[in-house]
């Protein structure tokens, strides 16, 4: 289905408004996974022309999208990746995990960035952060676009690096996410120490539900059970 390119067009407009010079793209992955952590990518591209095919990651085959990943990596003036643990999601709930996440992807670049440009309509980020929210910013947007695919590239691998520990939950194919192997290795098996523990699923495994934490019911926490939730696996 044809696409239109992502463009600098938000870029420009917060460096004409604000003077700012550092404009940082981010996206998140992992947030409505049933394991693993929840990473996310801070990418400053400048205003040069992006490498062909460009897009929000959830567009392109996992080929295609490995290959700009490597592209990108080079391209970009700098990026940095954040990660929130699964301990972390559990105890903070997913909105101010994603904030630390965030935070320590952006505080991992070489130079601070004046304004961000962050993926969506929730600013999870908040003060310091000078932040632009932009729907669909991982299609429309050059730096969240190339921090969407990054995103999604490393924390594949760092799923699929976990899969050879917990061979039935097929984590390398699924990255964490529900998936009907994911659910059957669940019910047989319980959770490993990579899962949610304070997420809805468990309430669906009668053996398994006593190891059940407290949940956090945020927005955010809420909007991904509810999407997970229309796809059938509680």
């Amino acid at each position: 289905m044809p696409y239109e390119p992502p463009t600098h067009r938000v870029e420009r407009s917060i460096r004409a408004l604000t003077g700012a010079r550092v404009v940082a793209g981010i996206d998140e992955v992992g947030r409505g996974a049933w394991a693993g952590p929840v990473t996310v990518c801070a990418a400053v591209t400048g205003l040069r022309r992006p490498p062909e095919g460009l897009t929000d990651s959830k567009l392109l085959t996992p080929l295609r999208r490995t290959a700009l990943a490597e592209v990108l990596t080079g391209w970009v003036t700098s990026y940095a990746l954040g990660h929130a643990s699964p301990e972390e999601i559990d105890t903070l709930g997913m909105t101010a995990a994603l904030r630390l996440a965030a935070s320590r992807a952006l505080e991992g670049l070489p130079d601070r960035p004046d304004a961000v440009i962050l993926d969506g309509k929730h600013d999870y980020l908040g003060p310091p952060w000078q932040v632009r929210t932009v729907i669909k910013g991982d299609q429309s947007c050059v730096a969240v676009a190339a921090a969407s695919v990054i995103a999604k590239v490393r924390r594949d691998a760092m799923l699929a690096e976990l899969a050879p520990e917990h061979p039935p939950f097929g984590f390398e194919t699924n990255a964490g996410y529900p998936s009907p192997v994911h659910k059957t290795a669940l019910e047989e098996h319980g959770p490993t120490p990579h899962h949610r523990r304070s997420w809805a699923f468990l309430d669906a495994l009668p053996r398994w539900r006593h190891l059940k934490l407290p949940s956090h019911r945020d927005a955010l926490a809420a909007e991904d059970l509810e999407e997970a939730g229309q796809l059938g696996m509680f």
